[in-house]
């Protein structure tokens, strides 16, 4: 009888028709209990927390600041009390394109002024603001009101904190 050989072959590339297989997976390393990038992972979570902590502390439980700012801090000192109000005899004074106004003022004192105060420097500051000014301004209400708002930050200074406001007690335009 004669004898049969089985011949194989074999082939790199899949067969025609065959399904294709997976190449098997690489092996894995050794793990000895230490993984790459642990501790870089540690570090990033740790400053997550601390920076959520800084921001809830922020937003949350860090006091108000005082209002007003570092004025606001120190002792509020109290209004002063109004005492006597000096009333100065009125002046005319020369406006722009020929026109006068007549005015006179009386001034409120504090309550801690011992002696009534001189005059003149008033007078004297309420002739350097109103002379010469046109006579739209100081008639209309707007006007009339912003040169006392004026007039009154100029008396405080000149008389340092003892005029604490000041009244229209004459006040004629022509």
């Amino acid at each position: 009888m004669s004898q049969m050989t089985e011949q194989r072959v074999v082939a790199s590339k899949p067969k025609i028709g065959a399904r294709p297989t997976a190449p098997a997976p690489a092996p894995e390393p050794a793990d000895d209990g230490k993984k790459k990038g642990g501790k870089t992972k540690l570090l990033v979570i740790a400053l997550v927390v601390l920076l959520a902590g800084g921001a809830a502390y922020w937003f949350l439980l860090k006091p108000a600041p005082p209002a007003g700012g570092a004025a606001a801090a120190a002792v509020e000192e109290p209004a002063p009390e109004p005492g006597s109000v000096v009333v100065v005899e009125p002046i005319s004074l020369n406006l722009a394109d020929g026109h006068y106004l007549r005015i006179g003022i009386g001034l409120q004192l504090t309550a801690d002024v011992a002696e009534e105060p001189d005059t003149a420097r008033a007078l004297d500051l309420v002739v350097a603001l109103f002379s010469q000014r046109p006579v739209a301004e100081v008639t209309t209400a707007e006007g009339r009101d912003a040169l006392k708002a004026e007039l009154l930050r100029q008396l405080e200074d000149a008389y340092e904190g003892e005029v604490m406001d000041v009244y229209f007690t004459d006040y004629v335009t022509q």
